[in-house]
């Protein structure tokens, strides 16, 4: 700088040296010393909560029965009603209580009866929610209350709701196919499916976070890269190749026969996929209603339908490939 420029400079206040807004040249800025604790805080977070929920969701996939049907209608109830906190902050103004009650008969069904009575079970719905706005004052919320709350019904409750029908669906493929099928084999495609899905989560992560360059989705979800979801589909790929071999190994029966060992493999990349979508899906979703995370239950995750949102799509996927795979032998 000239000096002419320098005496241009409106003088300091007494007892500061130099300009107000200007840095010390050797020092660093502002906000460094912040980022790097903070995004590893975040990342340690993430680690304990999945070692918290990781081995609790084993347990109970392996126990089945009410048990895996209530924890699925809890992590239901949890993430619906965080979508409706979703809605809320739109300035919109859902049926709580008709969508919980929905909620809680779809995995119950699913588990009790068949693909019929959730079909009923949505009808009745959403026939309920139109006739209760016949007794609303302001009508100009019909529309908005009826589609909002019955899209979180179907978007939350009916899509989790498949994780019933994968972790049981010995019954339905003996029913399809009339070849016998180890009762148990549901607890074998359940964990494959969520081994997909989750680690297609921490590969795009770690992949994308050394690799991206590409935006995949910037309007949506600026920090996710095209590398990071190719990882992710190879990382959920890879991931379900190895819970077949950790069953084979480890886990007495044969509950992983039916399901070949390139099955498994194209079986984890075609979920990881879907999972990458779900995460966009709900990427769009929180950005619509202005906010970063659908909730707080979770540390370093943020709420229950942040954490389930690829889950949402992987885990109907699987069923029908499930279906397909099956039909396929028979």
């Amino acid at each position: 700088m000239e000096p002419a420029d320098q005496d241009r400079r409106p003088a300091a206040p007494i007892g500061q040296i130099g300009p107000a807004s200007a840095p010390h040249p050797l020092g660093p800025s502002p906000r460094a010393p912040e980022a790097r604790p903070r995004s590893f805080n975040n990342l340690t977070l993430r680690l304990i909560t999945a070692a918290v929920l990781v081995p609790l969701v084993i347990w109970v996939s392996w126990k089945g029965g009410w048990v895996f049907v209530g924890v699925v209608t809890a992590f239901i109830l949890l993430g619906l009603n965080e979508f409706y906190g979703l809605i809320i902050a739109k300035g919109a103004t859902p049926l709580r209580l008709l969508g919980n009650l929905a909620a809680v008969a779809l995995p119950v069904i699913a588990y009790v009866g068949d693909a019929s009575l959730a079909t009923s079970a949505l009808t009745a719905t959403l026939l309920t929610l139109m006739i209760l706005q016949l007794g609303k004052q302001e009508i100009r919320e019909a529309i908005a209350s009826i589609s909002e709350t019955f899209f979180g019904v179907i978007y939350v409750a009916w899509l989790l709701s498949y994780a019933v029908s994968v972790r049981f669906i010995s019954i339905e493929l003996e029913r399809r196919f009339g070849a016998p099928v180890d009762p148990e084999v549901g607890f074998f495609y359940m964990i494959l499916c969520l081994a997909a899905v989750v680690c297609s989560d921490a590969g795009a992560y770690f992949v994308g976070r050394k690799y991206g360059r590409r935006k995949l989705a910037p309007a949506i979800s600026p920090n996710k890269s095209v590398e990071g979801a190719i990882g992710g589909v190879l990382t959920g790929g890879l991931m379900a190749f190895v819970m077949k071999l950790v069953f084979v190994a480890f886990v007495p029966g044969e509950l992983s026969r039916d399901l070949g060992w390139g099955a498994s493999l194209v079986f984890g990349m075609v979920l990881a996929a879907f999972a990458v979508v779900g995460d966009l899906i709900e990427s769009v979703l929180k950005r619509d209603a202005a906010l970063k995370d659908a909730g707080d239950l979770l540390p370093g995750v943020g709420g229950v339908l942040d954490r389930i949102d690829s889950a949402l799509l992987g885990i109907p996927v699987m069923y029908y490939l499930l279906l397909a795979y099956y039909w396929t032998r028979s």
